[in-house]
């Protein structure tokens, strides 16, 4: 998955804008006013970070060289995953949707 592809499938996303708040090296993307997906675009291989239930990050983090803590964010809730062909793309896309879902209160919606 490239940067390209990333960024489109955060766009799918029911209501998802994106923007630069941070700098022209970070794209950020929001729900609600809620970021659940921040993009380097200066870093070689491809880093995004997401947010992540913080018992389920930990479980990542053991598991997966390339699922690191959130760089520059609040360790417990946030995961740093690197794009190095360790993760398929399906696994990627969980993440983001699992950090989409955590900001919009998707998963309790569909649970009413």
């Amino acid at each position: 998955m490239n940067a390209e592809e990333l960024r489109l499938y955060c766009l799918s996303l029911p209501e998802v804008e994106e923007g630069f708040p941070f700098g022209p090296e970070t794209l950020v993307f929001k729900s609600g006013g809620k970021i659940f997906l921040l993009m380097s675009l200066d870093a070689q291989p491809l880093q995004f970070n997401v947010k992540c239930d913080p018992e389920l990050a930990i479980e990542l983090r053991d598991q997966y060289d390339s699922i690191r803590p959130g760089y520059h964010m609040n360790k417990r809730h946030w995961n740093t995953i690197v794009v190095d062909n360790t993760l398929t793309a399906k696994q990627i896309k969980e993440q983001v949707k699992h950090s989409y879902e955590l900001i919009s209160g998707a998963k309790k919606k569909k649970k009413a």
